[in-house]
């Protein structure tokens, strides 16, 4: 949790709110300066990246205070046919995960307000510009738009096709490759044995292989201190279930290193009671079947008919056919 200030643009008398500073929430004081609150960000397709629940926010406080919102729609780079996970239980809605929705969610920015602002009621006046030429079935690539990083840990297009997945180690006391040049891509730590792990999972992974690395991350878990882990290289992304593939690691990890695997404790993303884990999968319940060692095609298929509900809702609100 490492907040930024407001400040002024350099160069001119304009303020800068930070909406990740003493509060997530926009204040009638920033609405009074504006007419029109105008968005334009790019988003992951994720569940727990926070973009699309400070853009929540922001249409609340539009509605309080009677201004109008106009969202540029950007493209879903993980693309906006495949969906994946289990639906957020509410009990554990926080910031990293707001509203019921599955881990890739498959919908643009501009199609997921959409879905706040009327399945969720949150009824701002809000108008979305589509954008011109994208299909449900582009990934970024496909796009030939230049990658620009919405944030610094997802700093390529590749980065956001792993990270549904590999972001439920920001739960443990396993390095997500944050502190090195393949944030997401990579992770590991000192105790991981990579042939026990590859040994249990090289047969069960469609679209990528994994290649045994070493690193050592700068910052952030086990800084300066030598990981052993994977690299994972995507050979065929519209194959690749990251979720269910980094759920399959967890569990091995959990299976093979019981003794130096580790829970991470609160605080996380201003939660500072329930599990960072917990939050992250949406289900308290899910991360103690994972730790049994339940099966995690099993898993997958319980949370089906929940997630073919929230396909059909969805659709209702697509942009983009």
């Amino acid at each position: 949790m490492i907040e930024s200030d407001h400040f002024v643009k350099p160069g001119s008398d304009i303020p800068v709110f930070s909406l990740y500073s003493r509060t997530r929430f926009p204040s009638k004081e920033m609405f009074d300066l504006i007419d029109v609150l105008l968005i334009d960000i790019q988003d992951v397709g994720t569940r727990v990246y926070t973009f699309i629940y400070t853009i929540s926010y922001c249409m609340e406080a539009a509605k309080k205070y009677g201004k109008k919102v106009i969202l540029l729609d950007r493209p879903n780079p993980l693309g906006g046919v495949r969906i994946e996970g289990n639906i957020l239980e509410k009990e554990y809605a926080s910031f990293v995960g707001r509203f019921p929705i599955p881990m890739r969610h498959g919908l643009t920015a501009g199609e997921i307000s959409h879905l706040f602002n009327v399945h969720f009621n949150i009824g701002c006046d809000l108008e979305i510009i589509p954008m011109k030429h994208w299909q449900r079935s582009m990934l970024f690539k496909d796009t030939l738009l230049p990658y620009i990083p919405p944030s610094p840990n997802v700093p390529t297009a590749s980065s956001v096709l792993v990270y549904p997945g590999q972001v439920i180690f920001e739960g443990t006391n396993i390095s997500e490759g944050r502190g090195t040049a393949l944030p997401f891509e990579q992770f590991g730590s000192p105790f991981i044995k990579p042939d026990l792990i590859l040994n249990a999972v090289k047969n069960k992974i469609k679209g990528a292989i994994l290649r045994p690395v070493c690193f050592q991350p700068t910052s952030g878990k086990w800084q300066d201190q030598t990981c052993q882990g994977f690299h994972i290289h995507i050979t065929d992304p519209l194959l690749f279930a990251p979720y269910k593939t980094s759920l399959l690691f967890l569990q091995q990890i959990i299976k093979h290193h019981k003794e130096n695997f580790q829970l991470k404790p609160p605080p996380y993303e201003y939660e500072y009671k329930k599990m960072p884990i917990d939050l992250i999968l949406g289900s308290k319940r899910l991360r103690k079947k994972i730790v049994n060692l339940e099966d995690i095609d099993t898993l997958e298929a319980s949370w089906q008919a929940p997630l073919c509900e929230f396909k059909e809702t969805s659709k209702r609100f697509y942009l983009y056919e």
